[in-house]
């Protein structure tokens, strides 16, 4: 990195902060030197464990405040009633342009409550979605919408795929994204109405990414495509699946190798290879899923993350600026919304 940006940090939010945000905070600014943060929370707590790492010292500043949003505070009332907390604090930090980008391990409802209420969407998004990626066959991939909107029509599937292909080309580093539709087969007849329409409008209109059209759950994995588009419900369901199926596999293989003299003499003689497949897989790589289609970049960690997960999010809102992920977007955006007839007759095509 070349040029100075300043990331606004929720002190108080997560399971394990605030000592767990100082400590990714002092990992994240090593790996990135020319980035300075603003802490929110409260400055009795923060100083001692700020003071433990001199050099983010130099990069950081406390902005006290004894508000913070718990885990089981209703979006609501976090909106409503904790005007002064840590994370509605560093929201503000990023409408008022003195941050770039706010991270939270936080109350993810809260998060995007407050944050769609302070930055509101971006020109010509309907919703903001919530996007992460995860390993594949091929490498890494992204999906959206990962529980931000439960039901989705047509218009909203398009935004997610131009969002989605932002993402991809400033996180993961790929030129033209190619992006796919999760339905339930890969035949054009497939699908419900809203999955059909978005399906006709994708294929119609030429964008900066590649769509490859409908694809099922069994390509998820495979790295078929380098984003995933699907509703908010699919996605989530998709998610905690995926990192179920993650666990019981984990817990399948160490009982497995525990089993008799012989395998445990296998598991010595497999260990790196094993240790090389295990951080393949560590959540903590992934961590950070981004809010996408707001006025401002909102990255949540994972409530329970440690410092190396939260090292990683930050890392992600990092890329976000430096990727121009908000601009990428209306560029696409505008492509569409010099046709805004075309939602209607291309539904009105694919339902015939």
């Amino acid at each position: 990195m070349t040029t100075e940006m300043t990331i606004a940090l929720d002190a108080m939010g997560g399971d394990n902060a605030p000592a767990m945000i100082i400590d990714g905070a002092a990992t994240a600014s090593r790996q990135n030197p020319n980035v300075q943060f603003l802490l929110f929370g409260n400055e009795e707590v923060l100083g001692p464990l700020l003071g433990g790492h001199p050099r983010l010292s130099k990069k950081a500043e406390i902005r006290h405040t004894t508000e913070f949003v718990s885990t089981g505070d209703k979006p609501s009332h976090a909106l409503r009633r904790l005007t002064q907390s840590s994370m509605r604090l560093a929201i503000d930090s990023v409408h008022l342009g003195e941050s770039q980008a706010v991270v939270s391990a936080g109350n993810t409802g809260a998060l995007m409550a407050i944050s769609k209420v302070i930055l509101k969407t971006q020109e010509g998004i309907d919703r903001p979605a919530m996007i992460s990626y995860f390993p594949t066959v091929r490498g890494e991939s992204s999906m959206l919408d990962l529980g931000a909107n439960i039901e989705c029509n047509a218009k909203n599937l398009v935004q997610f795929a131009i969002m989605g292909a932002a993402f991809a080309r400033s996180v993961l580093g790929i030129e033209r994204p190619t992006v796919g539709l999760l339905n339930v087969g890969s035949e054009e007849i497939k699908g419900n109405e809203e999955v059909r329409a978005a399906n006709q409008v994708l294929k119609k209109t030429i964008f900066d990414f590649e769509y490859c059209g409908f694809i099922e759950g069994n390509n998820i994995g495979e790295g078929s495509v380098d984003v995933v588009v699907t509703d908010g419900f699919t996605g989530n369901a998709v998610l905690k699946t995926t990192e179920g199926m993650a666990k019981m596999f984990k817990v399948y293989l160490i009982a497995a190798f525990k089993r008799s003299l012989a395998s445990r003499l296998g598991y010595l003689l497999a260990k790196p290879a094993l240790d090389a497949f295990s951080a393949k897989l560590d959540p903590r790589q992934y961590d950070g899923a981004m809010f996408l289609g707001l006025n401002g970049v909102v990255v949540k960690s994972h409530g329970s993350t440690d410092a190396e997960g939260f090292a990683n999010a930050v890392g992600v809102a990092i890329d976000m600026i430096k990727g121009e992920v908000n601009e990428r977007i209306h560029v696409n955006l505008e492509l569409i919304g010099s046709q805004p007839e075309q939602y209607e007759t291309f539904a009105q095509t694919a339902l015939m």
